[in-house]
């Protein structure tokens, strides 16, 4: 087979030759935002296209954002629109009226398209019908949605054994798609069903599942107005979650307190202009954090545990004015176990692993031991560690001490980053699903499906890797953008017989393919879907624990474009004829598949009327209940040991961010407003002592290199820009700087790739 993909790197190394970068923006949103999305909206979507969704986007009845999870306040929302800069961005990507034409592939080779960077790719606007990459050719060219089903459901046929097939899944699958996705999967005869939770917050769900009993976080929205103090940990929601920033503006309206603790101080947390307020416009804003906490990379269990050790000698002083003993009696288990461990740990060590200066530790003891109704949101950047899981469950350690989970304003908030990846998880979307689930299937379908663990996404990058998956289906996303180490990804996919991509815009895994590559067209969360002469609506799961419909308003730029549910059923059929399942009906009508959820997944009852509420509905959530579904049926606390890093003079830990014009692998535009950096991607953050240390200066050209277990990897042509962030510590942005990150570098049992903590070098480019 001739390989297209071998004359260049993956990812293009180009150098940004119109960089500039200034300091760093200490206020948010405000008319810099709303200039922002005018001129987004202006220049990529039609007129009054961009004010009937900025309208209906996650209003009642409305279509949810297909950007993050953040959810819709349960009671009034904001006439002015219930959205932010950024999701104002993610539908003018979906929204557009550009369309990619014939002529486009037969313009562009495959080879000649792999020099284009990724915000090039995606603005090339929507794929409006099916296109094949045949085996040896160069070029995309058209087929028909027959002939591609056809096509998928021969190789899937005519593999030796279902546990070569790999069916992966984004965040933005409805809950109708992401259930009959899974369901096929297991009919098919596997379970190598990863997704995007795997690269994100799995670490989250494994750690609260095991000390809380649920793998979801135990707040609502409304808490944040009656917390006290919130601590936000590993999380820039002025970017990544902007919607957050109101829920914070209130939390201080109330008289809350909040940290933030970070490697980089984020100017969304720092201060945020309520763009809805006059008040807020006309004074600059409110002031969000009171204590910022500069943590070092994977620094957090050694700042936590420096937390713990400091409110603990508070409690012995005055037994149970600082800890819930009450609670911690009646609610939790292993908390001596606990606290006999937290004894051994020596406080000046755990304060230097931190980097924080004992002063600002204080701080944060005084504002916690005097506060019960504790929130604590985290992303990332505790959850993409080795030690990932620890870290999580470090933090649950902090909460049970204080009594804080269970009650109103106080919890778990993992903030979720793609706007249904919750959602998938609960449809199913898991290789590693409960028995359980796989038992109330069997009993519905009177079909036993297997019960074995499949593959997460570097399992199964690593079995294409070595030719044991033969045929790759994405459900949407992009893979290879997406996942760690691109180059052996890239690999791994080439080694495919077969890569199906359903997607609505053109992206960088249709470059990465197999001996031949199909790449199918579908519907967004914008578009109205039309099944059977009647229109459909969808529904998601926010990161609350929210279910609501969602219901596209705009008519679809072509016809050939097919819902991801039509095209599940229509790949069922194809693929399974004698299936005795009701694909043929499910897609013409979304209630019967609603009715099959509600009569398999517990919480979801009736869910057809429901879901039909205009605020929807909440799933049952026992660590919010204070009902921990553990093995000792209490919350646990658990013993999770500081991490070990010893860098070398020369060495640097990377973590890989988004940038504000950004959204996962989407990339809106080359600037990153609140860092100050403009026009261009290929950059490293570096702290100004260390730049001198190593005779760099602003804007120096640099190749940056890792080396895991004897493993060296490499990209060039990273210009630098000097940063407040921790000495040793640095910060580039992915998907750019992924090809750094090892694939056999990832969270012990989560497996969530290490994106937040690689050691690499620095070289100037020669």
């Amino acid at each position: 087979m001739e390989k297209k993909t071998s004359q260049h790197k993956i990812i293009p190394e180009r150098t940004s030759e119109g960089l500039k970068s200034s300091k760093p923006a200490k206020n948010s949103v405000g008319a810099k935002a709303i200039k922002s999305s005018l001129l987004h909206a202006q220049k990529y979507m039609v007129k009054d296209q961009a004010i009937k969704l900025s309208l209906k986007m996650n209003q009642k009845g409305g279509f949810d954002c297909p950007g993050c999870a953040w959810p819709d306040p349960d009671d009034d929302r904001s006439k002015l629109g219930e959205y932010c800069e950024n999701g104002i961005k993610a539908i003018a990507e979906e929204a557009t009226n550009k369309s990619i034409k014939d002529s486009f592939f037969v313009e562009n080779s495959i080879d000649e398209l792999l020099r284009w960077t990724d915000f090039e790719l995606g603005k090339q606007g929507r794929l409006t019908r099916p296109y094949i990459l045949k085996k040896g050719s160069a070029h995309y060219t058209p087929i028909k949605w027959k002939k591609a089903f056809s096509l998928i459901a021969n190789e899937l046929n005519a593999l030796a054994d279902p546990d070569d097939a790999i069916f992966y899944t984004s965040g933005r699958t409805s809950n109708e798609a992401a259930y009959l996705y899974q369901l096929f999967a297991r009919s098919f005869g596997t379970n190598n069903l990863p997704d995007c939770s795997n690269m994100c917050h799995e670490s989250s769900g494994v750690a609260l599942s095991e000390t809380l009993g649920i793998g979801k976080g135990s707040v609502k929205l409304e808490d944040f107005e009656k917390a006290e103090l919130v601590i936000v940990m590993g999380q820039n929601p002025g970017t990544n979650h902007p919607r957050m920033l109101s829920a914070l503006e209130k939390s201080k309206e109330n008289g809350a307190k909040i940290i933030s603790i970070n490697p980089l101080p984020e100017a969304g947390l720092v201060k945020y202009t309520n763009p809805q307020s006059p008040f807020r416009m006309l004074t600059g804003g409110i002031k969000l954090t009171d204590l910022h906490l500069p943590v070092k990379l994977n620094g957090d269990v050694a700042l936590l545990k420096a937390i713990m050790i400091l409110l603990l000698e508070k409690e012995k002083k005055s037994p149970g004015s600082i800890f819930d003993l009450e609670f911690i009696e009646k609610h939790t288990s292993y908390y001596q176990e606990f606290i006999n461990d937290l004894k051994s740990y020596d406080l000046e060590d755990c304060i230097r692993e931190s980097g924080i200066i004992k002063k600002n530790i204080e701080k944060a003891v005084e504002l916690i031991a005097s506060r019960k109704k504790i929130i604590i949101c985290w992303a990332m950047g505790l959850t993409q560690h080795r030690n990932g899981v620890n870290n999580i469950r470090e933090v649950v350690n902090l909460l049970l001490l204080k009594g804080s989970i269970g009650i109103e304003g106080g919890g778990t908030c993992p903030v979720r980053g793609h706007s249904n990846v919750q959602g998938d998880r609960t449809m199913g979307i898991w290789e590693a699903a409960p028995q359980a689930f796989i038992d109330r299937l069997s009993t519905r379908y009177n079909f036993q499906f297997k019960s074995d663990h499949g593959l997460a996404t570097v399992p199964a990058i690593k079995a294409m890797h070595e030719q044991r998956g033969k045929v790759f289906f994405g459900l949407g996303g992009n893979f290879v953008s997406a996942s760690p180490d691109t180059e052996y990804t890239a690999t791994a996919l080439s080694n495919c017989r077969l890569t199906v991509h359903v997607s609505t815009k053109l992206n960088r895994s249709h470059l990465v393919h197999g001996e031949i590559a199909l790449i199918l067209p579908c519907l967004g969360r914008t578009d109205k879907d039309i099944q059977s002469d009647k229109e459909q609506f969808v529904s998601c799961e926010n990161s609350m624990g929210v279910v609501q419909s969602s219901q596209g308003i705009l008519t679809p730029i072509a016809k050939t474009m097919k819902s991801e549910v039509e095209i599940i059923c229509k790949l069922a059929m194809s693929t399974l004829p004698e299936s005795h399942l009701n694909w043929k009906n499910w897609y013409s009508n979304y209630n019967l598949i609603r009715d099959e959820i509600s009569a398999v997944i517990p919480g979801f009852e009736d869910y057809n009327k429901r879901v039909r509420q205009e605020a929807g509905f909440y799933l049952p959530n026992g660590a919010r209940e204070g009902n921990f579904i553990t093995s000792t049926h209490k919350a646990q606390f658990s013993i999770n040991p500081i991490p070990d890093h010893n860098l070398k003079h020369n060495e640097f830990a990377m973590m890989t961010i988004r940038s504000h014009d950004q959204f996962n692998t989407t990339i809106y535009g080359l600037d990153d407003r609140y860092r100050g950096i403009k026009n261009g991607r290929r950059v490293i953050l570096m702290n100004q002592e260390d730049m001198s240390k190593t005779g760099l200066k602003k804007y120096d050209i640099v190749d940056l290199e890792s080396d895991f277990e004897g493993q060296k990897r490499k990209v060039k042509n990273f210009k630098v820009v000097p940063y407040p962030i921790p000495q040793q510590n640095v910060a580039t942005y992915f998907p750019e700087a992924n090809p750094l990150v090892p694939i056999d570098s990832y969270a012990h049992r989560s497996l969530t790739p290490c994106s937040k903590y690689v050691v690499i070098t620095i070289h100037k480019s020669e």
